[in-house]
């Protein structure tokens, strides 16, 4: 599980972006959003951490590593 905090991401359409961004760097992820935590968390098929992180970032978000 590889997961995110994206505060700038506020509302549905901006969850909508950020999924459509992860589905573009790896097609078969899972993604699931809790946008009252600003929590992206992905079941990677095939992309690392930094493409889905780059993938966030093209969308114009901010994505921070969540450890642990």
């Amino acid at each position: 599980m590889i997961a995110f905090e994206v505060h700038d991401m506020t509302c549905d359409h901006c969850a909508s972006a950020v999924t459509q961004a992860l589905k573009g760097a790896d097609r078969n992820a899972e993604v699931r959003i809790d946008l009252a935590t600003h929590q992206v968390r992905i079941e990677a098929a095939s992309a690392d951490a930094q493409a889905l992180a780059d993938a966030i970032r093209d969308a114009g978000f901010t994505p921070v590593p969540v450890r642990g």
